[in-house]
């Protein structure tokens, strides 16, 4: 089961990255893009995620994934249900929501130094 501090300190310790709160909900941004965000409760963690990929990652896992609301859906986004998720893989979509906002020569250099990390 993950939890927000879990992922917390990944997110700050990622190049470019910040956290804010927007209305109490703790979220990840890389400039004005936010690529993680929690719920205020933080059972629900909202990810970057690939548009054309999310249907078949909510298919394949349906009561830990789901898609987002109707108006966010132009965006490339899929929301989590962290205690069906085990803190390895929470942070594994941390770190690929965050690839998704940074420029490639950033989390180029991150996979350089994380060999494991990358995919």
């Amino acid at each position: 089961m993950a939890e927000i501090d879990d992922v917390r300190p990944l997110g700050n310790s990622l190049e470019r990255s910040y956290e804010v709160y927007v209305r109490g909900r703790l979220k990840f941004r890389v400039g004005q893009l936010v690529y993680v965000a929690f719920s205020l409760d933080g059972s629900v963690m909202g990810f970057a995620f690939p548009k054309e990929e999310r249907a078949a990652l909510v298919a394949s896992d349906p009561t830990t994934f789901q898609l987002p609301s109707a108006s966010d859906m132009r965006f490339n986004w899929v929301h989590a249900d962290l205690a069906a998720l085990d803190p390895e893989e929470a942070r594994e979509l941390v770190v690929d929501a965050w690839r998704m906002v940074v420029p490639q020569k950033v989390f180029r250099a991150y996979d350089a130094a994380h060999p494991a990390d990358a995919d």
